[in-house]
């Protein structure tokens, strides 16, 4: 009785830290940047790519941020998760490694 209450409050407790770290909606998805542009596909790839050296800048500077939330959705989201892939190498070559 008291392993399965610790396990159901365990799992109630790593539930609501997932819930926590959910994303919520972008209000300014579709909507222009104060210079007049929304980024697309290739903004993001270019944001994923640049992001772990902004990533750093952004500790030292407070007006620096990683993700461009004036974006077209979508298409943007898979850019910048591209950029980030191709940066960290994708992860296909460490498993065709022969041992």
């Amino acid at each position: 009785m008291r392993s399965s209450l610790t396990l159901l409050l365990v799992v109630l407790l790593v539930l609501g830290m997932l819930a926590g770290c959910a994303a919520g909606p972008n209000q300014f998805k579709g909507t222009a940047s104060e210079h007049g542009g929304v980024a697309g596909f290739w903004m993001g790839l270019w944001q994923g790519f640049i992001a772990p050296f902004v990533f750093v800048a952004s500790l030292f500077k407070s007006n620096l941020s990683i993700y461009e939330v004036h974006n077209n959705g979508a298409w943007y989201n898979f850019g910048y998760l591209f950029g980030l892939a191709c940066f960290f190498g994708g992860g296909g070559h460490g498993s065709a490694r022969r041992r």
